[in-house]
């Protein structure tokens, strides 16, 4: 990387940063700092949630995957657009009505504090692992691209994300997601014809590539394995706790519908855009092998994008996939502070708790660095990534999401039906091995991670059916137990919100118009969707002005 584009990467994290910092005073209440005072616009919200679940595995991950096996990751993200139709239609608007500020409450209210304290308990511990592999990618795509050692990379990007989310809370980790869609969607736009144009065109790229590289399915990432993990997200993107936070943080189930059916739009037709140019790497340089395919994503924007722009590429990879980073840093914060500090200390006020929720994140970031440094060590964050799917994805957040649909649920049952799933899992995953010598394919380890705790849940609806029993009466009134105690700061903060992007928008346009005066290529390709952009967040400012 040059000058220029190093330049570049800079100019683009101060303007990340700057705009994350000004949301400092937007933490004066706990309902502002955790859920945006439930005054997030839908479009804002969906678009972070599709930053936050894309950014994780995006240019690492599921950019390895298409490199090795091809169409297959577009696939895979597929069933993430099955999975949104489900949530927008059936699980968005349920999760808006019960008026929670985080899943947490929602379990408390539902199922008891004992119960919501396991899962308190469980959703951290692994919340530190989840946080440090979606940490490891952005470090991994800084070293490929600059040469830095991973372990610096790891320790700088970790300290910038923990601080600027610390901050500004969750208007911060919503209005840089936002900024971060718009400097990738540009610049992939003008990516994906360089790519071509490097292999010959669209005919040179089919030919090129290996037999059954555009097959559906492939390999171990089978129509079974796509079954199970078609699952997975669905009972991820409904129940994760941090994705429960968008629900929640707009103003009405309409609006929460909104947010599902916009991150399934987008995933409809991302993943085709997103992952062409990995699978062009391999017309290009088919010798990757081992952990090296991790770094593709990156290795193909060093060879086609002009100086400048690469700069800004690695800049948006960087901080996209520090998304999924701040998103379950705010939410693990918000656990604590509304469902473990409040327990102990009731009577503390909202400066208090705000300052406790900003503590808080700075530790669980310091975590999240730790266990980001242990990734290459644990198989590489592929393996990392699908274990954890695997083992806890069904187990940890389909109960709960069951009882919003099931009155015969309580909460020992939740609970057992998790515990058992987890120890079932782990004990498949690397209990087994050791003992057995017998590893679970990727089809059957996913399978069991999700099919398990169906199968507990089924056999305890039927049971609680046949014997006439139902959860408390509660269960039914649930929205109406539930009452806003925390003052909705809405309109300021919208308008507010609203003009930070545009300004964040207008400053990305600028910058691509810039640097495609001095690119040697694709000038008019460049400038001309500079000045798109520049021009919508221009409009966006103008329309939000006092």
């Amino acid at each position: 990387m040059g000058i220029l584009d190093l330049g570049v990467v800079f100019v683009f994290a101060i303007l990340v940063f700057a705009c994350g910092m000004s949301f400092s005073r937007s933490g004066k209440s706990v309902k502002s700092f955790f859920a945006a005072g439930g005054a997030l616009p839908w479009w804002m919200s969906g678009l972070s949630l599709f930053m936050s679940f894309f950014s994780a595995g995006t240019f690492v991950v599921w950019g390895s995957i298409a490199y090795t096996s091809g169409w297959v990751a577009v696939t895979i993200q597929w069933t993430m657009c099955l999975a949104g139709v489900l949530v927008a239609v059936f699980v968005a608007p349920r999760w808006q009505r019960t008026k929670v500020l985080t899943a947490a409450s929602y379990i408390t209210k539902r199922f008891g504090e004992q119960v919501q304290k396991v899962y308190t308990y469980l959703f951290l511990l692994i919340s530190m692992f989840t946080t440090g592999a979606f940490l490891y990618p952005v470090a991994k795509i800084v070293e490929v691209s600059t040469g830095l050692p991973i372990w610096i990379s790891i320790i700088f990007l970790g300290v910038l994300i923990l601080i600027y989310t610390a901050v500004g809370g969750l208007w911060a980790v919503i209005v840089t997601d936002v900024l971060q869609f718009v400097v990738l969607s540009a610049v992939v736009i003008i990516m994906v014809p360089l790519s071509l144009d490097q292999v010959g065109g669209l005919q040179g790229f089919i030919d090129g590539v290996p037999d059954g590289f555009f097959a559906l399915a492939s390999g171990e990432y089978t129509w079974g394995f796509l079954l199970a993990f078609g699952l997975y997200n669905l009972f991820f993107i409904a129940g994760n706790w941090a994705y429960v936070q968008r629900y929640v943080s707009v103003s009405s189930p309409k609006e929460a519908k909104k947010v599902g059916w916009l991150f399934s739009a987008l995933y409809l037709v991302s993943p085709i855009i997103w992952m062409l140019p990995p699978m062009i790497f391999r017309v290009l340089n088919p010798s990757l092998d081992g952990l090296a395919d991790e770094g593709a994503y990156m290795l193909i924007s060093k060879a086609v994008m002009p100086a400048g722009m690469l700069g800004l590429m690695l800049g948006g990879m960087v901080f996209a996939t520090s998304s999924s980073v701040n998103t379950t840093l705010n939410v693990s914060a918000s656990v604590i502070v509304n469902d473990l500090y409040k327990l102990f200390f009731p009577e503390a006020d909202n400066p208090r708790l705000v300052w406790v929720g900003r503590v808080s994140t700075v530790l669980l970031g310091l975590v999240t660095i730790v266990v980001a440094l242990l990734i290459p060590y644990m198989g590489g964050i592929v393996e990392v990534v699908m274990g954890l799917a695997a083992i806890t994805g069904g187990a940890m957040f389909l109960p709960p999401l069951w009882s919003l649909f099931s009155k015969r649920i309580n909460g020992r049952s939740a609970l057992v039906v998790t515990m058992v799933s987890l120890l079932v899992n782990t004990l498949l995953k690397f209990i087994m091995p050791l003992i057995l010598d017998i590893q679970l394919d990727r089809t059957m380890e996913m399978g069991v991670g999700v099919g398990l705790p169906i199968a507990l849940l089924l056999i305890h609806e039927i049971v609680a059916h046949w014997l006439g029993k139902t959860n408390e009466p509660s269960f039914l009134d649930l929205e109406s137990e539930i009452e806003e105690t925390e003052i909705i700061e809405k309109a300021g903060d919208n308008r507010y919100g609203k003009r930070v992007i545009g300004i964040g928008i207008a400053a990305i346009g600028l910058l691509i118009v810039l640097l495609s005066a001095q690119a040697h290529i694709a000038i008019l390709l460049i400038g001309g969707t500079g000045f798109c952009v520049l021009a919508i967040g221009t409009a966006i400012v103008v329309k939000n002005l006092d």
